[in-house]
């Protein structure tokens, strides 16, 4: 009896040991992954005004996002709904950083009065985790500056100026109904900082608050030529 008791309980923790050692793959890999910036060999440049030839990137790729002096410098994938992209990185291969994608409902050429990005909240401010820095009113007047490329062969050049962060419930019609006619003042009104009233398009960078299912973060820049 003590026999089988010694057996069940070594099964248990070899079990356990094996469970902690897929966390400890699992957290290195997402992290790894999400550091990887070898992506950006692969970024579009106006001068050469094609896509690099070798690039793997997924035809589903929108745009290419860079908010200056930030981690923010991304492809922008886009399918015909919000959910490949969660856990799909822009190669199309499974993975839990996910990728920085266009919501389906927005035109993929940014024509929209407004459009909505949306990104995994990582650590290290790395995919939309930089977006926690932007509630620090002298932070967000230094790092206002911004590009989006438009499509895989950067066929457009837009240029972003960020103006606003908003902390706002998920659920929120607003904002993620994409209710275009009265997003520009709610966001003067919500906005816990807000710089600056243009007419241009708007872009908002939306991503989850760490420990909160609920609430979002979202950034707000003006797009103009």
């Amino acid at each position: 009896m003590n026999l089988l008791y010694e057996r069940v309980l070594l099964i248990v923790l070899v079990l356990i040991l094996l469970i902690v050692l897929w966390c400890m793959y699992d957290n290195y890999y997402v992290y790894s992954h999400t550091l990887d910036r070898s992506i950006l060999k692969y970024k579009p440049s106006q001068s050469k005004a094609s896509v690099p030839e070798d690039s793997p990137i997924s035809d589903d790729m929108a745009a290419w996002l860079t908010i200056d002096g930030t981690n923010i410098d991304y492809p922008v994938m886009q399918f015909t709904d919000n959910i490949k992209y969660l856990n799909t990185d822009p190669f199309g291969n499974y993975s839990l950083s996910g990728s920085i994608f266009l919501d389906s409902r927005n035109s993929p050429d940014f024509s929209d009065d407004y459009s909505l990005l949306y990104g995994h909240h990582m650590e290290y401010g790395k995919m939309f985790g930089a977006l926690d820095d932007f509630f620090n009113a002298s932070y967000l007047s230094q790092h206002t500056a911004g590009t989006l490329m438009i499509g895989k062969d950067a066929r457009k050049l837009y240029h972003l100026e960020v103006f606003a962060s908003m902390r706002a419930s998920a659920k929120e019609e607003t904002v993620f109904n994409l209710n275009h006619e009265e997003i520009r003042q709610f966001i003067k009104n919500y906005a816990e900082i807000y710089t600056t009233e243009r007419n241009d398009r708007i872009v908002g960078l939306s991503t989850c608050t760490e420990g909160d299912a609920v609430s979002r973060i979202i950034v707000f820049c003006y797009l103009f030529e």
